[in-house]
């Protein structure tokens, strides 16, 4: 599902013009990457958490010229499905 397909499903269950309907989805998504970004979590019972998980500093090879190289420690965004989602699903 593309993100057009989204705000035109929240649009119809909504009941909701799909100006609204895409404005709603950017703030959800929006808010989300600016709570990721101060390095808190959020927790939406029965959907799923969202958190930061840390890539330690490691070694790595560069494969174009075989040469090893450090790769910088990094932050990844995380996303862990709750039981009630997971039971949806099956």
């Amino acid at each position: 599902m593309t993100k057009a397909e989204l705000v035109d499903k929240l649009a119809e269950k909504g009941k909701i013009t799909k100006k609204l309907a895409s404005e709603s989805i950017e703030l959800v998504f929006s808010a989300i990457a600016d709570v990721l970004a101060a390095g808190q979590e959020i927790s939406v019972p029965g959907f799923g958490k969202f958190s930061i998980t840390v890539r330690k500093a490691r070694s790595g090879l560069n494969p174009r010229t075989k040469e090893k190289i450090m790769i910088k420690e990094t932050r990844a965004p995380k996303f862990r499905a709750a039981k009630a989602l997971k039971e949806s699903i099956k």
